[in-house]
């Protein structure tokens, strides 16, 4: 080995051993690692809303039982960080999309929370199989109409999901008078809240029935994220607007008659599969029967928004 070579080494040897000395000089003592821990990781617990309401109804918060119920669901979904950030992402992308269609259809501004408790805002499909942004089962969305089959599943098109969603929230306000019960029907069913409003003997107000686990935690899941949503900023998450996802632009092709391929039926538009399956999750297949003739609009992403096919 050359002077040179020798010198290199010894020099880089000397460096390594300099690291290793620092790290074990700078590692904390039990001591210092218990007033570093106390110095710089606080939690806090959060300050409840001095009011609160849902769709219109007051929350009565003054009461200890259901101050604490809030207090639970605000806590758990604040400080699951990763998830509150993400709700507030996705939110900047659909609740555009969602609050006119929940205007349309007739239902309060602040059932959008219910789809985020519901779903994430997400096509996601849960264990007992109710699909969708609102989360519906099979034999309840056919009951409303919704076309489900091996092509085509209308609980993920957002916008025929969301009508049925109203049409069912609007019964049960119908039928228990509140807009809150109605919500917790949503999670309970009909038959299941009215079940323990007659056993219990008591007024239709979500807050004076003890319902089962879930169901309790429900409507104030919804007015968590009803809160961490309206004011992010007041419970630590900070971002910028391009950090927020985005929705893509979009037009509509209208389909009568079989697709064959659904592949090659989007290279027709300058765009692949995968991206045709993003914007249009109720087509389920590879291809479209519609022995029938039936009338339904595709939507694709306008040119500019994905170099795929393009």
């Amino acid at each position: 080995m050359s002077i040179l070579a020798k010198i290199g080494l010894f020099t880089v040897l000397i460096g390594v051993s300099s690291l290793c000395v620092n790290a074990v000089q700078e590692a904390p003592t039990d001591e210092t690692l218990q007033k570093k821990i106390i110095n710089d990781y606080n939690v806090y617990a959060l300050p409840i809303p001095e009011y609160m309401e849902f769709a219109g109804e007051p929350v009565p918060l003054n009461e200890p039982d259901i101050r604490e119920r809030f207090d639970r669901e605000l806590l758990v979904n604040t400080y699951w960080q990763s998830n509150a950030f993400l709700m507030i992402k996705r939110a900047h992308k659909y609740f555009p999309i969602i609050e006119p269609l929940l205007k349309k259809y007739g239902l309060p501004d602040d059932f959008k929370y219910l789809a985020v408790a519901e779903s994430g805002l997400d096509n996601v499909r849960s264990p007992a199989g109710a699909s969708g942004f609102w989360q519906f089962l099979s034999s309840t969305g056919k009951e409303y109409g919704l076309e489900i089959n091996d092509y085509v599943d209308e609980r993920y098109h957002l916008e025929m999901a969301t009508k049925v969603a109203a049409e069912y929230l609007i019964k049960s306000k119908e039928k228990f008078g509140s807009w809150t019960l109605a919500a917790a029907a949503y999670n309970a069913g009909n038959g299941g809240v009215n079940k323990q409003i007659t056993r219990q003997k008591t007024d239709k107000d979500y807050y004076d029935i003890l319902l089962n686990e879930e169901t309790s935690r429900y409507v104030f899941r919804i007015l968590a994220f009803k809160e961490i949503l309206s004011n992010p900023k007041k419970y630590g998450f900070n971002y910028r607007e391009q950090d927020l996802y985005k929705a893509v632009p979009t037009y509509k092709v209208k389909v009568d008659t079989a697709v064959t391929d659904f592949a090659d039926f989007a290279k027709h538009f300058g765009i692949n599969y995968k991206i045709l399956k993003i914007h249009n999750p109720w087509l389920r297949d590879t291809y479209l029967r519609n022995a029938s003739g039936k009338e339904y609009q595709i939507e694709i992403p306008k040119k500019g928004y994905y170099n795929a096919g393009q």
